[in-house]
């Protein structure tokens, strides 16, 4: 592995981290919109990520089928909702209130967010100094043979 991939897989890594990130910030927006139904009622959603690591073991037939460019690093394979239950109020004087005077409010644990934006931006920091030290390493090479 040579010095220049390292900032594919850090580059793959923040943006991976930016899009969990971006999932949890839209968790917290919507935690504390209110809906007449389950059906309608804001889900948490959460990333999905996957390692990809097959080129650098030298397993090119195991790798994904976007390419050798897309086989190192982290891919962000979708985003899911989660099926932990709705959070039923009993508010019959609120108007989004069905006609048992329940009102739906998401599933998202303020809490649990909070944690998870404060170790995605760690994540994505760490990311960002992995590819500053790269690219100092590659500037110490450029001045070695001088």
């Amino acid at each position: 592995m040579s010095l220049s991939n390292i900032f594919d897989i850090a580059g793959s890594g923040m943006n991976a981290q930016s899009t969990r990130l971006n999932t949890t910030a839209s968790n917290i927006a919507n935690a504390d919109t209110a809906s007449s139904s389950s059906e309608k009622t804001y889900r948490g959603r959460h990333p999905v990520f996957a390692a990809s690591f097959n080129a650098m073991l030298g397993h090119p037939e195991n790798q994904d089928q976007e390419g050798p460019e897309e086989a190192m690093g982290v891919a962000v394979k979708g985003i899911v909702e989660s099926d932990a239950p709705l959070q039923p109020r009993y508010e019959p004087e609120n108007p989004l209130a069905d006609e048992k005077g329940f009102v739906f409010y998401p599933n998202v644990n303020v809490v649990e967010e909070m944690t998870n934006m404060i170790s995605a931006s760690r994540s994505y920091q760490v990311n960002v100094e992995v590819a500053n030290a790269a690219k100092q390493m590659l500037q110490k090479v450029l001045t070695l043979g001088q």
